[in-house]
């Protein structure tokens, strides 16, 4: 059975750093592209970052500087490095892995910035 699962969130004081993992199973993650979301409480879900398939990685102008995603194939897991969080970094955090017709969701992980 396919599916994704987040780990690594958490409370966090702002200026801290977190690493969000996603692991796969039952999907090969580096035939796939990958993407990070984010929904904060009343607001919509948004993209942080992807990792196209044979592409350049891509950051929301958020992210930029502060966020990587990277992803270990050796482990199956798609990566996000976060550094000098801030309090409206907080909302939960999701993974996508996608290709032409498939597309698979992890189930989230909350992730709070606050002091």
């Amino acid at each position: 059975q396919e599916h994704l699962v987040e780990s690594g969130g958490g409370l966090v004081e702002p200026g801290g750093s977190l690493t969000l993992s996603c692991a796969a199973s039952g999907i090969t993650l580096k035939m796939l592209s990958e993407a990070w979301y984010r929904q904060a409480p009343g607001r919509q879900r948004e993209l942080v970052a992807s990792m196209p398939l044979g592409n350049s990685k891509t950051y929301a102008d958020f992210a930029a500087g502060r966020f990587t995603i990277t992803r270990d194939d050796t482990k199956n897991t798609v990566y996000l490095q976060m550094n000098n969080l801030k309090p409206e970094d907080t909302g939960v955090y999701y993974c996508k892995a996608s290709g032409f017709i498939q597309e698979y969701w992890g189930q989230g992980t909350q992730v709070t910035v606050s002091s």
